[in-house]
């Protein structure tokens, strides 16, 4: 044991960046969802109960894991009332020898088991969005409410959604592995939103203090190697990982020495990954040659144009609101037409932009939708309506729950005339 690392940091660092590869480790093992989260549950309550006395472990995750194990084999036990106890207690029996066997210290091999997880999360017996949520949940390292803000619902019904995803996976005796290939393309299309939702949750957190969470696009963007490794010629994986390198490339200088945000016209490009670009735009060209588009492959394309920009003023906003245009038909959204409304401002007109947004503004179900508000104030600034401007920047402001979001709004208010 030693302590590098205060207690409290250490179980929350653990938790957020190890949790999630330990429990697909476990639910491998175990073969249960349920069963798996309340046994790492009782490992983490174990670390914040004894780490702060004994010290903490040279290798957290590695001590998480095989606490959590014995959690498992001890909850195995207890089960007397079950009429597959026999069977039950063997599995117990064969998870203490196996785990007698291996080097404790040994880390869990995460990809695999990650990927096995999602696919099983992303089976066709479960409706798409609780294959979403699910996944989300387990892999994404988010939690309940995070997810139900990122789908739009309440936590407690976000809660009563995932308990009966795992029921299902239970009673369905949904196998944990990846399916064979002829079976992998009536999966990945979820499989592509749910990595793509753990992006967007990193690249734009709802709520918090911080502007991005790079730890989250930092593993969506390695479960979407994973991906291309596992898929090889899908131009759709592709395009999603080619879309969120261009994206995260641009991380390090969307936030200045204070935290604050900077926006995309006053960021220093300087400070952009060049390493992150040139791999995006490859694996675009790759799924571009396939002759396959799909709408990953449009937003990556979207991304490229900004990317390879050599300052603000050079963007080709008109080829943007193109592109937006054709995604928009393929995969129509609100998000994507708030998108196109901005494009077509950026690309001199502003007035096209507001007709296209006025029937998001009307839409009750998209009252609290702040990127809507702020796009709506910033096309009433640019056609000099200052009044409604900042009428809109005050309902972008009351509906975001992220500090730096916040701040930034307020500033770009306070500026309109």
């Amino acid at each position: 044991m030693s302590g590098p690392l205060g207690e409290d940091t250490a179980v929350a660092r653990a938790f957020r960046e190890e949790g999630p590869g330990i429990l697909a480790t476990l639910i491998g093992q175990v073969g249960d969802f349920q069963l798996a989260e309340d046994a790492l549950q009782d490992a983490f309550a174990a670390a914040v109960a004894t780490w702060p006395r004994d010290g903490v472990p040279d290798r957290p995750g590695a001590w998480i894991t095989t606490t959590a194990r014995r959690r498992a084999i001890d909850r195995l036990r207890r089960e007397r009332g079950l009429a597959d106890r026999i069977v039950r207690l063997a599995h117990a029996a064969a998870l203490e020898a196996a785990g007698d066997e291996e080097d404790p210290g040994e880390p869990p091999p995460i990809g695999d088991d990650r990927l096995r997880l999602m696919f099983t999360c992303c089976h066709p017996a479960l409706a798409l969005e609780a294959r979403v949520a699910l996944t989300l949940k387990s892999l994404g390292g988010l939690t309940t409410a995070e997810v139900a803000r990122a789908l739009l619902t309440s936590e407690p019904a976000m809660a009563q959604r995932l308990v009966r995803a795992k029921r299902r996976i239970a009673a369905a005796g949904i196998p944990y592995r990846v399916p064979p290939a002829h079976l992998l393309p009536e999966r990945l299309s979820g499989v592509l939103a749910v990595v793509y939702l753990v992006f967007n949750e990193g690249y734009a957190p709802g709520d918090g203090d911080r502007l991005v969470r790079g730890e989250l696009c930092a593993e969506a963007i390695r479960l979407g190697r994973l991906l291309v490794r596992l898929m090889g010629d899908d131009p759709e994986t592709l395009g999603l990982l080619a879309l969120m390198l261009l994206q995260d490339a641009r991380r390090g200088a969307r936030v200045d020495g204070d935290g604050a945000a900077v926006p995309l016209d006053r960021q220093d490009r300087e400070q952009w990954d060049r390493g992150r670009i040139a791999e995006g735009v490859r694996a675009l060209d790759e799924a571009l040659v396939l002759r396959a588009p799909g709408p990953y492959q449009l937003q990556a394309a979207i991304a490229a144009l900004h990317a390879t920009a050599p300052e603000a003023a050079a963007t080709d906003w008109a080829q943007i609101a193109a592109l937006y245009a054709e995604l928009d038909r393929r995969a129509p959204s609100p998000v994507v037409r708030i998108n196109r409304a901005a494009a077509l401002a950026f690309a001199g007109s502003p007035e096209a932009g507001l007709s296209l947004l006025q029937p998001l503004v009307s839409d009750p179900r998209l009252a609290a939708y702040a990127p809507l508000h702020a796009a709506h104030a910033e096309l009433l600034r640019r056609v000099d309506a200052p009044e409604a401007a900042r009428a809109a920047y005050d309902r972008a402001i009351a509906a975001t729950a992220n500090a730096v979001q916040r701040a930034e709004l307020t500033r770009r208010r306070a500026l309109v005339a």
